[in-house]
């Protein structure tokens, strides 16, 4: 196939050829209006057939693309062959959106695509029945308007994802949703909604058998305790030679009084489903509480320092709180061999608040620290007894700070010591 340049340039050479041959033959006033004319009528060809590309590419259509003469044939199949080529692409692309739809149809998780601004963009028939919407009417429409939960809002907006969000069904109060949100790379989220009911049904179940268990039976391992101190503290009452039965009696009595409150504590604040306070809370006092507490502990076998930047506080529950902070701090005392050095730390960090505690005490292999917050896990199942723990203070911990929307991150080394922060969101610190 010619170049259409080319034929242009043909075309304009003929004529000139025919104008010097008339110029030759007649006069120069011939031959001038004869290229003229040739060049008008050439033009007035082109602006022929513009109009009707101009016409067919207000409503394109395959079947009827212009058959073009000339210079216009050449672009006119070329024209045919892309909206050919445009029109099975096209094809290909709805019928893989198609199958897109009815695979993800098919999960039984809703999925929703939000934008950049959080406005709804395309979801699936799951999400439509699981959190009420309709994308007919609802695409475009911010989340936040038709999800007016205070909590999720929060969520949404804090921008830490790490952990699913509960949602009570929007239909039925008795129906649970497990939100996650997944950033993408373009800016957008995707929401993925899990109906959970019957697994919180199953756990709401386990936590009322081991509270009412532990409940139960801490009554009598107290009035057992009472005897065996009572008997302990008698003169002569109990025989020389099996006293130190009776003391390893309470040393054990006191170990199970000590797990069956830590249960209760965790099934409290795994079954309450009610926001924490949102109360300032003074950092430099609670830090110092925290020390004082840590040198009680200690009784002069550890170096303890802290260092607390007085110049940010933080909102949250304060008993909830001390408890877990506090918890970290008793776990570096008891773990860390005496004479090592701890230290307690509370700054800001990109924005947000670091609570950490620093030891170098006996450290922890990388294949047990995803494993920590676990109930009952422990790493050394023979030094935990010795120390006293009852493999539930982690646990205890990840579900208050969870419910201040932080995270507990930990570093650690084998024999080097281990660092373990409470990392509190923006949203929570107070600038002083």
């Amino acid at each position: 196939m010619i170049d259409i340049r080319w034929k242009a340039a043909l075309f304009i050479c003929a004529l000139s050829i025919v104008s010097v041959f008339l110029w030759l033959i007649s006069s120069l006033v011939t031959a001038l209006v004869v290229f003229a004319l040739g060049l008008l009528l050439y033009l007035v060809n082109h602006i022929r057939w513009i109009h009707q590309l101009n016409n067919w590419l207000k409503t394109p259509d395959i079947r009827q693309v212009p058959e073009g003469s000339g210079l216009w044939e050449d672009v006119y199949s070329s024209l045919l062959k892309y909206e050919r080529s445009n029109t099975l692409k096209q094809t290909e692309l709805n019928s893989a959106l198609e199958r897109f739809q009815i695979v993800a149809n098919a999960i039984p998780d809703g999925l929703v695509i939000l934008s950049a601004a959080n406005t709804i963009e395309w979801c699936t028939s799951h999400a439509e029945y699981q959190l009420g919407l309709d994308l007919k009417t609802d695409k475009n429409l911010p989340i936040v308007n038709l999800l007016r939960s205070s909590h999720f809002i929060a969520y949404l907006y804090n921008e830490v994802y790490d952990e699913p969000f509960k949602l009570k069904d929007v239909k039925s109060t008795e129906s649970t949703l497990e939100i996650w949100l997944i950033p993408l790379a373009t800016k957008q989220k995707l929401l993925i909604s899990r109906d959970v009911t019957q697994i919180e049904k199953v756990d709401a179940m386990r936590r009322d058998f081991i509270a009412n268990v532990s409940h139960e039976l801490r009554t009598p391992l107290t009035v057992v305790g009472g005897f065996i101190e009572t008997l302990s503290d008698m003169e002569g009452a109990i025989p020389s030679n099996i006293r130190s039965y009776f003391g390893m009696m309470q040393d054990q009595t006191t170990r199970m009084r000590r797990l069956i409150e830590d249960l209760l504590t965790l099934s409290h604040i795994e079954s309450n489903t009610q926001a924490p306070d949102n109360n300032p809370i003074n950092m430099s006092m609670l830090m110092n509480m925290l020390l004082n507490d840590a040198n009680a502990l200690s009784q002069g076998k550890h170096k303890i320092t802290a260092q607390t930047n007085p110049h940010f506080d933080l909102t949250g529950a304060v008993d909830e709180l001390q408890s877990a902070l506090g918890n970290l701090v008793s776990n570096a005392i008891r773990y860390t061999p005496e004479g090592g050095e701890i230290n307690i730390s509370w700054q800001l960090h990109h924005n947000q608040g670091v609570f950490s505690v620093s030891d170098n005490g006996i450290g922890i292999d990388q294949q047990h620290i995803h494993r920590l917050t676990e109930r009952f896990y422990r790493v050394d199942r023979g030094r935990s007894r010795e120390t006293g723990g009852t493999g539930l203070g982690l646990s205890i911990v990840k579900h208050i700070l969870t419910r201040h929307q932080a995270k507990l991150e930990i570093t650690s080394e084998l024999g080097v010591g281990s660092t373990f922060s409470a990392v509190f969101p923006k949203a929570r610190i107070i600038q002083k």
